[in-house]
C-alpha cells in the first residue's frame, strides 16, 4: 500500500507523528519512506510492505497529513505509475530538472581518451548552449584485452574541464561501488566544479549489489540502462532495486536489444518502448541511439541512421538523449565507428528539435481527441 501525505508535510509536526506512529503499529508491516522533491512542493511516500489486505484503505485516509492511500497492484511498488494522475519523478541536481516533461541531450565523449579531446568536446557543447555531457572513465568490455577507461586517473581533468565549460551534468558509467567513492572524493577536492549523474551499463543492470550501493547514497541521481538480453520489466525491476533503497532520482536508458535480428544495427532499436516505461512508471525515460545503431552509415535521404533513431525516440517522448561524439572518431579508443562528429553537432540538435516540436504537436492531437471524447460520452 502507497501512503501519500500532504504536499510539504512537516514531519515534526505531531499530525506526522500521530500518522507514523499509527502505521508503524500495524501488524507484520515494515515501512518505507521516500521524498519526492517536486517543482513547487515536497511530497512525502510512505510504502506499507507487508501483507495489507486486511488494512481499511478508509481507515489509513482517515489519519491526519494523510491524503490519500492507494493499494499498488504490480510490482514497481516505488517507481510504478499506481493511479492516472500520480504524478512522474521529478528532481533537481545541480541545477538541471529531471522528469516526463524536460528534456536534455548529453553529448560526448563514449571513453574519455585525453585532455584535448574532452576539452574540444565540451568547448563545443558550451557554444551551442548545451549543459550536459557524457564521459566514459570506467568502461566495462567484453574483452579483457580492450581498453578499459583511465578510471581514476581522468577524474580530475574532466571535472575541471566541466567547471570551466559550464558544464553541470556529467553521466558517467561506474562498475564498482568503489567508483563511487572516487568520484565523490574528487570532486569534493576539486570543489564540486560540476555534476555527476552515476550511470549503470547495460552489462551491470543485474549486478544487485552495484544498484543496492547506487541505491544507498544520496548525493548523485541515476541513469539505468536497460539489460540488453533480459526482459523489460526484469530492467525496470533493476531500477526499482536502486529505489527501494531510497534513491528515486533515476532515469531509465533504452539503449538497444541484443539480438540477430537487429542487424545490420548494433542492437534491436526498442524507443518504441519509450511511452510504455512512461505508462508503467513514473521514471524519465533516456534512448542511446549510438550503441542501438552502432554505425555511422546514412540513409538514401541523406539523414544519418542515427539521427534517424533519435527522431524515432525523441517523437515518442523521450526526456532524454545519450549519443556519442568524438572530435577524432577514427582516433577513438571505444566506438569510433558510432561516434557523430564536432561539425555534426548543429545539425543535431537542429534535427533533435524537430523532432521536440513533433511530440508536442502530436501531444496536443491527444489532448483533442481526448477531449473530444470525453465531450462525446457525456
Amino acid at each position: 500500500m502507497l501512503v501519500i501525505l500532504h504536499p510539504d508535510t512537516d514531519e515534526s509536526s505531531e499530525d506526522f507523528k500521530q500518522t507514523l506512529s499509527h502505521l508503524k503499529h500495524l501488524p507484520n508491516m515494515r515501512l518505507r519512506t521516500h521524498h519526492v522533491q517536486g517543482r513547487g512542493q515536497r511530497l512525502t511516500e510512505i510504502y506499507l510492505l507487508g501483507n495489507t489486505t486486511a488494512v481499511s484503505l478508509e481507515e489509513v485516509e482517515a489519519l491526519p497529513s494523510v491524503e490519500k492511500a492507494i493499494r499498488i497492484s504490480h510490482e514497481f511498488r516505488v517507481l510504478g505509475r499506481h493511479a492516472e494522475d500520480t504524478p512522474s519523478l521529478d528532481f533537481e541536481y545541480n541545477g538541471v530538472r529531471f522528469n516526463q516533461s524536460e528534456f536534455h541531450l548529453f553529448a560526448g565523449l563514449c571513453a574519455v581518451d585525453s585532455p584535448k579531446n574532452v576539452e574540444r568536446m565540451m568547448q563545443v557543447l558550451q557554444e551551442h548552449g548545451q549543459v550536459c555531457t557524457r564521459m566514459g572513465a570506467y568502461k566495462p568490455r567484453t574483452s579483457p584485452y580492450a581498453f578499459q577507461g583511465h578510471g581514476q586517473d581522468c577524474l580530475s581533468y574532466v571535472f575541471e574541464l566541466a567547471g570551466k565549460y559550464g558544464i553541470k551534468v556529467v553521466a558517467m558509467e561506474v562498475t564498482h561501488d568503489s567508483h563511487i567513492e572516487e568520484i565523490d572524493s574528487v570532486l569534493e577536492k576539486l570543489g564540486r566544479p560540476t555534476g555527476v549523474m552515476l550511470q549503470i551499463g547495460t552489462r551491470n543492470t543485474q549486478n544487485f549489489e552495484l544498484l543496492k550501493a547506487i541505491g544507498r547514497q544520496r548525493t548523485y541521481p541515476a541513469l539505468l540502462k536497460r539489460g540488453f538480453g533480459i526482459s523489460l520489466i526484469e530492467s525496470l525491476n533493476a531500477a526499482e532495486y536502486l529505489a527501494s533503497e531510497g534513491n528515486s532520482n533515476i532515469i531509465f536508458c533504452l539503449r538497444g536489444m541484443k539480438t540477430g535480428f537487429g542487424a545490420p544495427h548494433r542492437n534491436m532499436v526498442d524507443f518504441p518502448h519509450v511511452p510504455v516505461v512512461k505508462r508503467l512508471t513514473r521514471m524519465p525515460v533516456c534512448i542511446d541511439p549510438s550503441h542501438s545503431v552502432g554505425t555511422r552509415e546514412t540513409s538514401p535521404d541523406g539523414i544519418p541512421d542515427i539521427f534517424h533513431a533519435t527522431a524515432q525516440g525523441i517523437v515518442s517522448g523521450a526526456n532524454m538523449v545519450l549519443v556519442d561524439f568524438h572530435p577524432k572518431p577514427d582516433e577513438a579508443l571505444v566506438d569510433g565507428p558510432q561516434a557523430l562528429r564536432m561539425e555534426e553537432l548543429p545539425y543535431f540538435l537542429e534535427d533533435v528539435q524537430v523532432a521536440r516540436d513533433a511530440y508536442a504537436q502530436r501531444a496536443d492531437i491527444a489532448r483533442r481527441m481526448q477531449s473530444a471524447s470525453g465531450s462525446a460520452e457525456s
